[in-house]
This record gives C-alpha cells, structure tokens and sequence, in this order.
C-alpha cells in the first residue's frame, strides 16, 4: 500500500490532514530511516508511516511519544504504544503458488497485484489507544478496499501542483498507478531524481 492510498482515505475523514515525505531511497537502512523519521517528528508529526523495512522509525515514535503504522510486518514489539497497526505482507501462499508452477512446468511471467482480498496484505492489531468508532471507520474501509467497493484513487483527485488528475467517479488503472511520477494535492515532498 502506497502511502498515497493512505492519504487520500485520510483526506477523506479530515481533508486538512498534511503528508510529508522523505525518501531514503533504500528498503533497509535504519540509520537513515531514524534520521527521516526524527526530521519528521521535528517538523510536527503525529504519525509516522514508513515504506521501508527496518523497525527504525516505530523505535522513534515509541521514544518520541508518537505514533507509527508499521511496514511489512508487525513491529508491535519495537513500538508497544506506537503502533496503531501494521501493513504486513504475507507472500508465503504466493510463493509457494510460484515454486509450484515452475516445479510443474506451468509458470510464467506476470504481474502480480494481491492485496486485502488475497490476503497478501493484512493489518496487525489494532492500538488499544484508538477508539472504538475509529477501529470501526478503519476496518469499514479496508473491507470495501478489500471488495472493490472502495478505490482510494477514485476521483475528484487533482495532482500535487494542483493541475487535474481524476475526474469525479474516474478511477486510476492498476498500470497507470504502477507508473505513476507524481504526487496528489495535499502531499508535501518530491519525488527523487
């Protein structure tokens, strides 16, 4: 899950919510990851959320007394109060799908777009610190993600700069957001180059 899914089923509860990013262009570097996170912190978040691997900005969050969606996995150990809940990946099914294909002779090539619905992507438990019409909001919409009931690229949706993206009730393809080289209004940061 990008973080641009994130915001925009943020923006939808609080349309003066503000994402920042930082990019650390690596899966795995925790020094690097602390230093984006304490940037962060230092510039006013209340939660950080990382696309990288290691449990580095849920260890910040848990010392700066903030809050942190974790990445990949559940990383409630490194962040017992920080945590509100973690995006983690569970590709062993789709791996041994894959072996088995290539052991019977039958794999091929192919993107691969998994998910909720495929239980590819689940959620850790939620923070006990989150309240309850809160979980409830949450879970509503990860189960119409999980349906296709709800796209969080669905517009009307305008492009960083402010320029048109989406036109109401038009929704983004899989292949055009795989490729997509920007950001959408409300987003602060840039992309690398």
């Amino acid at each position: 899950m990008r973080v641009d899914i994130l915001h925009d089923v943020g923006r939808s509860l609080n349309p003066n919510v503000k994402f920042k990013i930082i990019w650390v262009s690596s899966w795995f570097d925790p020094g690097k990851e602390a230093d984006a996170a304490k940037a962060l912190v230092d510039q006013g978040a209340d939660i950080l959320f990382q696309h990288t691997d290691s449990p580095a900005a849920m260890k910040l969050a848990e010392q700066q007394g903030k809050f942190a969606i974790g990445q990949a996995s559940d990383m409630t150990k490194y962040g017992p109060k920080a945590q509100l809940t973690a995006l983690i990946n569970n590709w062993g099914p789709y791996y041994i799908k894959r072996v088995q294909a290539v052991m019977d002779g039958t794999w091929k090539s192919a993107d691969t777009w998994g998910g909720i619905a495929s239980g590819m992507l689940k959620f850790a438990k939620w923070n006990k610190a989150i309240p309850a019409d809160v979980v409830k909001l949450a879970e509503a919409a990860r189960d119409k993600i999980a349906s296709g009931k709800l796209h969080p690229f669905t517009g009307p949706l305008k492009k960083q700069d402010g320029s048109p993206f989406l036109k109401a009730g038009e929704r983004i393809s899989d292949g055009a957001l795989s490729g997509m080289n920007f950001y959408v209004e409300g987003i602060q940061g840039s992309l690398p180059k």
